[in-house]
């Protein structure tokens, strides 16, 4: 389950002065329902260049660490088949062992993207036991780690990564990899720089979006209402058979929007002032 992290006595919610690790406990989380795993779904027409992996924190990668095990993170490659250049979504817990796996399938890691703060995506110090993450890619790549700029300074203080190592990016962006286009998308509340990325039909979301649920609301820097805006908003508008990577296995490994808008009751609150009854709270 995602780490409940806390800043210390005195912090800013804008620019924490550390971070302390309190609690596993994840109120304002909506779980997954009874019942387990939704059945993957078929994926959208990768194209002849389109390079997509999805691994498993536990299961593909890090399989000696029981923390990873539990946390089920899933990180991801993607890239061109014809460059042979791939980046890296939240290279966490095993970065040479994602680094080795996109050079066992040909491909050079160039870049990374982060999706938020948090060090079960980036690295870092997690209930005292710390996870590799960018400072690693760094040391063995040199490759730039991409990060919204509403979140350069929680990826610093989280990571102990220099803030000018890191690439800034906005909500609207692109990153080319020859013809595979991936676009940046910014959806704030679980973090205040939380980004999905879109690539050919398919959305990564990171901890924005489960199958079932959607990220935890009262973590530093979280905002319930701006991760109401965040659903409704711009994943709202993507087709329905746009599929879905989330960023833990909470209740799947990708289903279509579609089906997700179906089975995720995060996404059935009809209103702003239900979604913070629910989550906690009363919009300002």
């Amino acid at each position: 389950m995602e780490a409940g992290l806390y800043t210390s006595p005195g912090a800013t919610a804008a620019r924490p002065e550390r971070v302390v690790l309190l609690s596993s406990e994840k109120p304002g989380h909506l779980p997954a329902r009874e019942g387990g795993h939704l059945s993957s779904q078929p994926q959208p027409p990768a194209g002849d260049d389109l390079y997509f992996r999805q691994l498993l924190a536990g299961r593909d990668f890090a399989l000696r660490d029981v923390m990873a095990s539990q946390m089920v993170n899933f990180a991801y490659l993607i890239g061109s088949r014809d460059t042979g250049e791939a980046v890296v979504v939240d290279p966490a817990w095993d970065v040479d062992g994602l680094l080795d796996a996109a050079e066992a399938d040909g491909m050079k890691v160039v870049g990374a993207l982060a999706t938020h703060y948090h060090p079960d995506h980036v690295g870092g110090d997690l209930f005292g036991h710390e996870v590799q993450g960018i400072a690693r890619f760094l040391e063995r790549t040199g490759g730039q780690v991409h990060v919204h700029k509403e979140e350069l300074s929680w990826v610093g203080l989280t990571t102990g990564v220099a803030e000018k190592e890191l690439s800034a990016v906005e909500g609207g962006s692109n990153l080319r990899l020859g013809d595979v286009e991936i676009t940046f998308l910014h959806t704030p509340g679980h973090s205040p720089g939380s980004q999905c990325f879109l690539v050919r039909g398919r959305l990564v979301a990171g901890d924005t979006l489960f199958l079932q649920g959607c990220g935890r609301v009262d973590l530093p820097g979280a905002d319930p209402e701006a991760l109401y805006h965040s659903l409704t908003g711009p994943l709202a508008q993507l087709p329905g058979d746009t599929v879905l990577y989330p960023g833990h296995d909470y209740g799947g490994e990708s289903a279509t929007l579609a089906r997700t808008r179906e089975e995720n009751y995060a996404l059935r609150i009809e209103s702003l002032e239900a979604w913070m009854e629910t989550m906690g709270g009363a919009p300002a």
